[in-house]
């Protein structure tokens, strides 16, 4: 099942591209793999959400005949273009890069155009790219904070304010981009209904968890928390649950994006706050296939624009089940 997004065209104040929706994705004809050479270099695969989507990939590119390698950064540029050099050495048909500093690889990715290889970003709208499949990160904070925001108009008032604790992850741009959106959305949404006690970082879950707990001392009260990811959901989640011990009242949730099977047991599991997630094409194996299809689509010289906006759909209790069944 792909959660996406429908329109034909995007923009945000800097960048503009087409909406990726299942009809676009349909385009695609994955038998283009069938013998193609793929590098693919990530920045960790020690994170939940990568390591799932990373294992569903390599599935479906073997079902497609794909040769492949997929390799880990370690989030050191130096490391990542080493990579890159090595894919176009071994004369790969198309190199994916998922950055851990963009501008420090956009030049080795030219010499890899230079010598007819393909192209891709995930997560960046770099320049020397064939395509780049990207999220607008301010607007997924939106969501996110449209979504905390819902819960707060049904349970709070401006009589009985909603303490808040915002995760974020200032030292990455996007991530700051998609922290400054969660409380555009929260303060469109839910004006007067809330107070942020606490904005504090956690990308992994051990901060995050460290985070509540240490908020929690302050403002006892604080029962909503609204992040930038896996690893603020599932930290938070864990303070909290130790916090009530596991008798979560009915005004705790926790908001958040990335879609990691902890994340989604936690979200169908009434003994934590986990209450809504932020999704992007649905589970791994949707994920997988939908980058497989991009990969496909850039082979063919058929994507129609460099950016390439991801969809996001909420992921709730009500629909969490069928996103399980496709995680890895």
């Amino acid at each position: 099942m792909l959660l996406t997004g429908v329109a034909a065209f995007a923009t945000t104040t800097e960048t503009v591209g087409v909406q990726a929706d299942a009809e676009f994705y349909a385009k695609a004809d994955l038998s283009v793999l069938n013998g193609k050479k793929l590098g693919i270099t990530i920045q960790s695969l020690q994170n939940a959400y990568w390591a799932g989507v990373m294992t569903a990939l390599e599935e479906v590119l073997k079902a497609n005949g794909a040769e492949f390698t997929i390799v880990a950064c370690d989030d050191s540029s130096a490391t990542q273009i080493g990579q890159i050099e090595n894919f176009i050495s071994a004369e790969c048909d198309l190199i994916m890069v998922h950055p851990s500093d963009a501008a420090a690889v956009e030049d080795v990715c030219a010499q890899a155009r230079e010598k007819g290889i393909k192209v891709m970003c995930w997560d960046d709208p770099m320049e020397n790219t064939d395509a780049n499949w990207i999220l607008d990160n301010h607007n997924l904070g939106i969501a996110i904070g449209e979504l905390a925001a819902e819960f707060i108009n049904t349970y709070y008032s401006e009589d009985n304010k909603a303490e808040v604790i915002v995760i974020g992850y200032p030292q990455t741009k996007i991530l700051l981009e998609r922290e400054e959106g969660i409380k555009e959305g929260l303060e469109a949404n839910a004006a007067g209904k809330y107070e942020i006690v606490a904005s504090q970082a956690g990308i992994i879950a051990s901060d995050a968890q460290t985070a509540v707990e240490t908020t929690l001392q302050a403002h006892p009260n604080a029962k909503v928390v609204a992040g930038i990811g896996a690893g603020a959901m599932i930290g938070a989640d864990e303070a909290l649950n130790i916090y009530t011990e596991g008798v979560i009242p009915e005004d705790m949730g926790v908001f958040t994006t990335d879609v990691t099977k902890q994340q989604l047991e936690q979200l169908d599991d009434p003994t934590y706050p986990a209450k809504g997630i932020i999704g992007f094409e649905g589970s791994d194996e949707d994920t997988a296939t939908a980058c497989a299809s991009m990969y496909a689509l850039i082979l063919a010289d058929n994507v129609g624009a460099q950016n390439v906006f991801r969809g996001f759909t909420p992921i709730t209790a009500e629909t969490v089940a069928q996103i399980i069944a496709g995680m890895k």
